[in-house]
């Protein structure tokens, strides 16, 4: 077992610099951020105007405020005798090679003789950083490139020299993976390494297309994101994001840097790009790029003036077709063999983009696995460029390289001959160069739900929309599978027999969760939309009822009942982690009671629950202590406020204090087990029920209706929102109480129960419905 690092410093406080020292506080260690001294004054003036700049990115760096307390600044004339006591410094300055030389000489002479050092360098070989230092020193050093953002991009490469000490080259992946939550891939020290290799010439492709080819802008995004597996951004939003002086900048230093590369003609920066950056047209941070706003609408580049334009009608065909299939493989193999220019160019890049990946094996990395992993966790791909042609066919794939004259890879070749007609048998065997199939590293604390689902010993239930996974040593999972993850009536039911067998049956316990990216969408609003248009009230009533008594029995359940959460748990999904006694929470987990947004407030037991926890929370009972947390948590759900992560939920109210919130959500299935296994052993216990809830009376809902009077005063909120904050007031302050009383929870069930289901026939709720379910988006009518 390796021993996890507790202080951290970070040499460099530039952009990328103070967002890994937010990550590595997030993660829970102390870190001294450093940077040169100011000329003049103050000389942590340059470090503390990163820091308060780094403070007011958007997304947030820290899980929370207070988090950011960890960071301590410094500089490196008063500071640097601080470096003598921390478990690890990452080097993230200026990319000059003699600048970093000289600083690891005076690391050298100051830090511990275990700390480990690395660079964060993107363009610089690693190994020529620590040239020069002693052999002891050269064995804690390697290269750790973090992607940016660090706290909302998994991907961690870890580039080791010859000299690195293999020792902390798995105790650097084991700590990535576990504590800071990364993906882990071992490079070479290649240049760009992996993802920025492959990533910079998949852009390429994309920009040779528009320059070259006669496509559009928008035809290539178009190509190049969602309906082919990748971010929504694709190619020229993404450039535009990340700037395109820096795509140039890689560029420019990546084509001379690979002269052996028989692709290296790709990454030549076409004169256009050169153009735009001269005249300062950098994307997003100059407000104009390969796209620009203007007036409300978008407009896009045109290759030969260079001016804006509006956009063209693309000439894809019957793209809209191609797109409506809902699974990934399907819309590839569509792409892949449509006889248009839609297909056309899904061929030409793919075949290109994949062969030029397997081209450079075994030179940037020993596998297939570790290029496909960086170029999801780096990129956001769905599939990485292995995974994409075992997807397409390899042999199909094969066939048409050859049939275009691109020259295959002897060891593509090799296998073929092999008789091998896939790169992967599974997620643990992949065929790599020189080695056949070999295994790959997988996390053992991970449960992999595909290995699961395709054993049919597994299944012990299912229906529809959800199933009964059982995850060994008697603990099941109920996972559900409804579009959304939404809580349908197919959800619901078999949730209810899935409670029914765990009473009855040898079960230790039960984990709810799923494999998605997100926990819960919440209630299945075109089921309840549908049901309140019709006028079947009646039938909507007994669901209400149905879902709170559901809630109830996993909460008071026999034995112990564990959430895995993680991404988005809204609405009635955050209803029911709220209802379950533990809870194993992703760190990026984004929790809310956002039934407003809808024209509803929480109704199976959320608002109940805040006010609960709100009474806990409060030094004691008087009014006075209670009133302020309670205004807190009215505001949270009047205003539909969803957490920014799991610790900033804690924060809310929204998760327990004993929830386990890990940084890798991977392992939350697998922790969650665990707790399972743990609560049982030690003799589990359901909580007690909420017997004496403390309410504050009529008093205190004319305070929170005066905070919804502002809001709607101040334009943060319609005429229609006040009036379901006042419904809201109504139910969290105990109803026609006039003076603060304790009361049954069943008593505020009662009260969320008589006020949710009115809202529903009210027009104006209907249309927030409607709304949300054509645009996604919240209507503020």
């Amino acid at each position: 077992m390796f021993k996890p690092f507790r202080t951290a410093a970070v040499l460099g406080a530039g952009v990328m610099g103070t967002q890994i020292a937010a990550h590595l506080a997030n993660a829970g260690l102390t870190v001294h951020l450093l940077d040169l001294p100011a000329r003049s004054g103050n000389k942590n003036g340059l470090v503390e105007a990163s820091f308060k700049k780094a403070l007011k990115m958007s997304p947030p760096i820290f899980f929370t405020e207070k988090i950011a307390r960890r960071v301590i600044l410094g500089n490196f004339d008063e500071h640097f005798d601080r470096l003598a006591h921390v478990d690890w410094v990452i080097e993230a300055i200026v990319e000059n090679l003699e600048i970093k030389q000289q600083l690891m000489q005076q690391l050298a002479e100051v830090i511990r003789e275990d700390a480990i050092v690395s660079t964060n360098t993107s363009g610089l070989p690693i190994h020529a950083i620590a040239q020069g230092q002693p052999d002891s020193f050269r064995k804690r050093f390697l290269g750790t490139h973090f992607f940016n953002p660090p706290r909302y991009l998994k991907l961690l490469e870890l580039i080791p020299t010859p000299d690195t000490d293999p020792g902390v080259v798995e105790r650097m992946r084991w700590f990535g993976a576990i504590h800071l939550g990364k993906g882990v891939v071992i490079a070479k020290d290649t240049p760009n390494f992996i993802g920025n290799r492959i990533g910079m010439y998949a852009t390429m492709l994309g920009l040779r297309a528009w320059t070259e080819q006669g496509y559009t802008i928008e035809e290539i995004d178009t190509l190049t994101g969602t309906l082919a597996g990748r971010p929504k951004s694709a190619t020229f939003r993404t450039a535009d994001l990340v700037g395109l002086d820096t795509l140039m900048y890689v560029a420019k230093n990546l084509y001379p840097a690979i002269p052996e590369d028989d692709g290296r003609e790709m990454f030549r920066v076409p004169d256009v790009l050169g153009k735009l950056v001269a005249t300062g047209t950098l994307g997003a941070k100059t407000g104009q790029g390969f796209y620009k706003k203007q007036k409300g609408q978008i407009l896009s580049l045109n290759p030969e003036t260079l001016d804006y334009e509006p956009a063209k009608p693309m000439n894809l065909g019957d793209i809209e077709a191609i797109g409506k299939f809902p699974d990934l493989r399907d819309r590839l193999h569509a792409l892949y063999h449509d006889s248009g220019r839609a297909g056309a160019f899904f061929r030409q890049t793919t075949l290109d983009l994949l062969n030029y990946s397997a081209r450079r094996l075994p030179e940037i990395a020993d596998s297939p696995a570790d290029i496909d992993r960086a170029m999801r966790w780096g990129f956001g791909w769905d599939l990485g460029p292995f995974e994409l042609w075992d997807a397409l066919g390899f042999g199909r794939v094969l066939d048409d390289m050859k049939a275009a004259g691109v020259a295959v890879p002897v060891w593509i070749e090799a296998m073929q001959q092999n008789g091998a007609t896939h790169f992967y048998l599974s997620d643990r065997h992949v065929y790599q160069p020189n080695r056949g199939y070999a295994s790959v590293a997988v996390s053992d604390q991970e449960i992999n739900l595909a290995e699961l689902k395709a054993d049919p010993h597994r299944t012990l239930w299912q229906n529809s929309e959800a199933a009964l996974l059982d995850l060994g040593d008697g603990v099941v999972l109920y996972e559900f599978r409804s579009k959304g993850n939404t809580l349908s009536l197919n959800v619901v039911d078999g949730l209810v027999e899935v409670l029914d067998m765990l009473d009855t049956q040898d079960f230790k316990g039960l984990v709810i969760g799923n494999g998605s990216a997100h926990f819960s969408g919440g209630a299945n609003l075109a089921e309840m939309g549908a049901m309140a248009q019709s006028g079947n009230f009646e039938g909507l009533a007994d669901l209400i009822v149905t879902f709170q008594s559901l809630l109830q029995r996993i909460r008071y359940a026999s034995k112990p009942i564990v959430a895995a959460i993680q991404g988005r748990a809204l609405g009635g999904g955050c209803e029911l982690v709220m209802a379950c006694p533990q809870v194993v929470a992703a760190a990026e987990t984004y929790i809310g009671l956002v039934e407003v947004g809808v024209g509803l407030i929480p109704g199976a037991g959320g608002i109940m629950r805040m006010v609960a926890r709100v009474a806990e929370r409060a030094a004691n009972e008087t009014p006075s202590q209670v009133q302020p947390l309670l205004q807190s948590a009215f505001e949270t759900i009047a205003m539909a406020k969803v957490s920014s992560s799991a610790h900033e939920a804690q924060t809310i109210g929204f998760l327990p204090c004993t929830t386990r919130i890990l940084m890798n959500g991977d392992r939350r299935l697998a922790v969650a087990k665990a707790e399972v296994l743990h609560l049982d052993r030690v003799g589990y216990t359901p909580p007690p029920e909420q017997t004496a809830i403390m309410v504050l009376g009529r008093p205190a809902r004319a305070v929170l209706e005066n905070v919804a009077n502002v809001f709607q005063q101040g334009g943060f909120a319609s005429e229609y929102d006040r009036y379901l904050a006042g419904k809201l007031a109504y139910v969290m302050t105990g109803g026609e109480l006039t003076a603060p009383a304790l009361v049954h929870e069943d008593y505020l069930l009662q009260l969320e129960r008589e006020t949710f289901l009115p809202l529903l026939s009210q027009p104006k709720t209907q249309e927030r419905i409607i709304h949300m379910l054509k645009t996604k988006k919240p209507l503020r009518n």
